[in-house]
């Protein structure tokens, strides 16, 4: 059920802050609009890596991970020691699927900053990635217990999703919870405990969860299907006729859309 990288992304001031996607002042296709150059003196060896490392993190929004992995080798250059541009090597590397690679740079990074709740988030993802569910769930751990930590809703969220990788739905469903109460709105935690309250019976909850969900999030192909399942298990036609159509209409090609045509349900 995992459906996406929730993954603490370098931008701005880098905090490592992703949701992915989740950066203010993207760059364009060349980045000439992003002076990220400005705000720090150059003649700082920190500072070039600091800037050479947000610099990445666009690059690495971008999807152009090649010229990423150039640009952290000049701010490592600049700062060797500079933690956060180890962890967004390993950011790369995991991306690239080098898994020795970002296992290497995400414990530099945690050698060099060992209490920095977005690294260890980041890593805990690349542990669930990698089926070490334990090691994963005990530094999304670390992370949240960190009292400066402002995003622990997104890594209860992802907590929650890593859990259901190793079929441990009541802990997932604690973690969605969880999340939830720190970030009503959050989007991945209404879906999946939706999911979770539907496949347990608790129709006119799962429900509520995604009035809540579509009420300030755009629907996705997921959110789509299952508010049609909801419907059609609480026999209410029109409703299950509206998101159907929705569905078909903005996903056409999408896998939930194949499974609504072949009235594949549960």
């Amino acid at each position: 059920m995992i459906g996406r990288f929730f993954l603490a992304v370098m931008c701005g001031a880098l905090t490592l802050g992703p949701l992915l996607g989740g950066c203010a002042g993207r760059a364009d296709s060349t980045l000439g609009a992003q002076d990220v150059s400005r705000q720090n003196d150059l003649s700082d060896p920190r500072n070039r890596a600091r800037t050479n490392t947000e610099l990445a993190a666009l690059y690495y929004e971008q999807g152009k991970l090649a010229v990423a992995l150039e640009v952290l080798r000049t701010a490592v250059l600049s700062d060797a020691d500079y933690a956060p541009a180890h962890g967004m090597f390993g950011l790369v590397y995991m991306s690239l699927k080098e898994n020795t690679l970002a296992q290497e740079s995400f414990e530099r990074a945690l050698r060099l900053a060992p209490t920095d709740p977005d690294t260890q988030h980041n890593y805990a993802w690349f542990l669930c990635q990698t089926k070490r569910y334990a090691q994963a769930q005990d530094y999304f751990m670390r992370a949240i217990a960190n009292p400066l930590y402002s995003r622990a809703w997104k890594t209860w969220s992802a907590a929650g999703e890593c859990a259901l990788a190793n079929q441990q739905t009541q802990e997932a469903t604690r973690y969605f919870e969880s999340a939830l109460r720190l970030q009503p709105d959050e989007p991945v935690a209404l879906l999946q405990l939706a999911e979770l309250r539907y496949r347990a019976g608790i129709v006119d909850e799962a429900r509520a969860l995604m009035q809540r969900l579509h009420a300030r999030n755009e629907p996705t192909a997921a959110s789509l299907w299952l508010a049609v399942r909801i419907e059609r298990r609480l026999q209410n036609q029109a409703n299950q006729n509206n998101y159907a159509d929705q569905l078909r209409r903005r996903f056409p090609s999408s896998t939930e859309s194949q499974q609504l045509q072949r009235g594949v349900y549960d």
